[in-house]
């Protein structure tokens, strides 16, 4: 089963940044540049956390993972260029 999940991250380091960022692009899409909304199954938020893992320095850098359940998402609302997923 799919879970959607806000990905937020401050990263100072610009290729450590770059890399989680092209990282992410794989699994979801970009609505800043340091926020991704994915919709993933379980392989796949796994295989996110480990990249981040191994990306980030844990003492410098800061990834948060916001999990929304379908009620929150029709309560999401935008305005501007972006659709969210789902």
């Amino acid at each position: 089963m799919s879970q959607f999940i806000l990905i937020a991250y401050d990263i100072s380091n610009d290729k450590r940044r770059t890399k989680l960022h092209n990282k992410l692009l794989d699994y979801g899409t970009p609505v800043q540049y340091s926020v991704f909304e994915c919709l993933l199954d379980e392989k796949a938020e796994k295989e996110i956390r480990q990249a981040v893992k191994r990306i980030i320095r844990p003492r410098k850098d800061h990834v948060r993972f916001y999990y929304l359940c379908a009620s929150c998402l029709q309560k999401v609302e935008t305005t501007g260029k972006r659709e969210i997923l789902g």
